[in-house]
């Protein structure tokens, strides 16, 4: 296992290369511009806030369809750094929504898509995979890609949580 100092002198060779802050300037860029998209496409959700740039781990926005409002549930579009993939997650407006969610979920047996194994350290509910291998030269149909991906994800979830809860 590396020092910190290990890492930080791998950092500053990194940085020193330019190319580490043209990505990440580039996903953050994005991931501004497609919650864009988001917001006009789809003016009946609510998209709070900005954009959470994480620690280089992940950085997400969230939307919240009409649905899913009353009961404090939300999506979130998340870019995970280091697998340089999206997702989107079913998630809860503060933990304890999250936790009485992930439990009524599990125990009617839901398996379209994958809940969370536990809680602990857990940002999510449900998490599903969009985009494995995203072509960021190719921004318009990334943004179709993943447009598409959330929406049928966020149909399934309310026709689901409708359903049954």
């Amino acid at each position: 296992m590396s020092s910190l100092q290990e890492c930080v002198t791998q950092y500053k060779q990194l940085l020193a290369e330019g190319s580490l802050q043209k990505a990440y300037k580039g996903i953050l860029e994005y991931l501004l511009a497609l919650r864009t998209v988001f917001e006009k496409q789809y003016p009946e959700w609510t998209v709070p806030g900005g954009l959470y740039t994480g620690y280089m781990d992940m950085s997400y926005f969230s939307v919240i369809p009409p649905a899913l409002k009353d009961r404090k549930l939300k999506i979130a579009v998340v870019f995970i750094h280091e697998a340089c993939r999206f997702e989107v997650w079913l998630a809860g407006v503060n933990k304890g929504v999250q936790a009485e969610y992930w439990q009524r979920i599990k125990e009617n047996g839901w398996t379209k898509y994958k809940t969370v194994s536990t809680l602990e350290g857990a940002d999510a509910i449900i998490e599903h995979i969009l985009v494995e291998d995203p072509n960021f030269d190719d921004l318009e149909g990334l943004t179709q890609k993943i447009r598409i991906g959330v929406k049928h994800f966020t149909w399934d979830v309310e026709e689901f949580i409708i359903r049954n809860f």
